[in-house]
C-alpha cells in the first residue's frame, strides 16, 4: 500500500463509513492529517512551484465528490462517469489529468462510494438498452483499490444492476484481489501497454510491461472480458522498432483466451504548454516529449503530432496490426 507523506482531508469524510476508517488507518500509522475546507482548493499545494510535482504526488486528500454529471461517450463506453478517485500517485509525463488540474493531479479519495454506485445502477436499470459506464477516465481504479478497496466493493455492488456494464482502463498489475471476486461478466477491464523503454523513461511508477501483461491474462483467466490500449503512442526516434517488438511481444505472450477476444483501442499521444514547464521543472533529466519538427499546435496551448506524421504512423500500425493480429478488431486510432 502506498503510504502518503501526508493526507489532507475534509472534515465532513468522517461522516462516511469508508473516510472514518481511511482516517483511523493513516493515524495509527502516525501520518500527517491535515483539515481542509475543499479537496478542490488547497492554497499550501497550489502555490508550490513546478519543481514540486513530484513530492506533491505523495500526499492522498480524501474529500466528498460533489459532481456527479454523466458525460455521453462514443468510443468503449455510453457515458463518462466521476467516480471514486481523481489523480494518481504514478507521474507519466503526457497524463491527460495534468491539463485539468495542472500540478494538483495528486490522488484524490471520494468516500461518497454509495451515493455513486447508486446513480449508476438507477441509470442503468431505467435504459431501454444495455449501457456501459467508463469509471476510471479520472484515476487508475487498481492503483486506487490497494488503498481503498473500492474497486472490489464496487464489482460485488454491480450485481444489484438489472444491466449494464462498468469498464475502466490501468496501467498496474495488482489486480489478484478482483480474481475471486463474483462480477457476473458485468465488468470489462482494459490494459494499457507500451514499450518497456517508454515505461522506463515516461510512465514514472506504474507496473512494468511484464506485470501488464500477466495481469490481463489473469483477468481473463477469471472470467472478465478484456480489452488492450497501446497507448499514448509516442513517436520517439526509434518508435517502429519499439512499438512493433511491443505487438509482436503481446502477440506471444497473451493468453489465446484474451486473443480470441481482445479488442484494441490506439491512441497517439498529445501533449500540452503545462505538460512542457512542469516536465522541464520536475523532471529536468528526462526526456523531452515535446518535438517541434513533427508536432504542431492543437487549440490553445496543446499539442499533437502532424497530419503527415500521424497517417504514416496510423498506416504502420495498422500493417503491423494486421501481422500479429489478423483476428482482432481496432476500435479506434486517434
Amino acid at each position: 500500500m502506498f503510504i502518503p507523506k501526508a493526507v489532507f482531508y475534509e472534515p465532513k469524510v468522517r461522516e462516511y463509513e469508508l473516510g472514518k476508517e481511511l482516517l483511523e488507518n493513516y493515524e495509527k500509522q502516525g501520518v500527517k492529517l491535515i483539515e481542509i475546507e475543499s479537496h478542490n482548493n488547497i492554497e499550501e499545494l497550489r502555490k508550490n512551484p513546478n519543481s514540486e510535482f513530484a513530492n506533491m504526488k505523495r500526499n492522498i486528500i480524501i474529500g466528498i465528490r460533489k459532481t456527479h454529471k454523466f458525460v455521453p461517450n462514443h468510443k468503449v463506453s455510453d457515458f463518462l462517469v466521476p467516480y471514486t478517485s481523481s489523480g494518481c500517485t504514478a507521474m507519466c509525463m503526457y497524463c491527460y489529468l495534468v491539463c485539468n488540474y495542472n500540478k494538483c493531479s495528486y490522488l484524490r479519495l471520494f468516500v461518497n462510494r454509495e451515493q455513486m454506485l447508486d446513480k449508476i445502477i438507477k441509470v442503468s436499470n431505467e435504459s431501454k438498452k444495455e449501457l456501459t459506464f467508463e469509471i476510471g477516465s479520472n484515476s487508475d481504479l487498481i492503483l486506487e483499490n490497494t488503498i481503498t478497496h473500492n474497486l472490489e466493493w464496487t464489482i460485488e455492488n454491480f450485481n444489484k444492476a438489472e444491466k449494464g456494464f462498468l469498464t475502466f482502463p490501468t496501467k498496474f498489475d495488482m489486480v489478484d484481489p478482483l480474481l475471486n471476486l463474483n462480477h457476473n461478466g458485468k465488468i470489462i477491464i482494459r490494459v494499457s501497454m507500451n514499450p518497456q523503454e517508454i515505461i522506463n523513461k515516461v510512465e514514472f511508477g506504474t507496473s512494468r510491461l511484464e506485470g501488464r501483461i500477466k495481469a490481463i491474462n489473469k483477468l481473463k483467466e477469471a472470467g472478465y472480458k478484456v480489452g488492450i490500449l497501446i497507448a499514448p503512442i509516442i513517436l520517439v526516434d526509434n518508435w517502429k522498432t519499439l512499438y512493433e517488438d511491443l505487438i509482436k511481444k503481446l502477440s506471444e505472450e497473451l493468453s489465446n483466451e484474451v486473443k480470441k477476444e481482445a479488442i484494441f483501442e490506439l491512441i497517439f499521444m498529445t501533449y500540452s504548454y503545462v505538460h512542457k514547464m512542469i516536465n522541464r521543472e520536475a523532471f529536468p533529466k528526462a526526456i523531452d516529449l515535446f518535438n517541434p519538427e513533427i508536432m504542431t499546435g492543437r487549440g490553445k496551448g496543446k499539442y499533437m503530432y502532424k497530419k503527415e506524421i500521424r497517417e504514416d504512423g496510423e498506416k504502420f500500425l495498422r500493417e503491423t496490426m494486421q501481422k500479429y493480429f489478423p483476428d482482432n478488431k481496432i476500435l479506434y486510432i486517434v
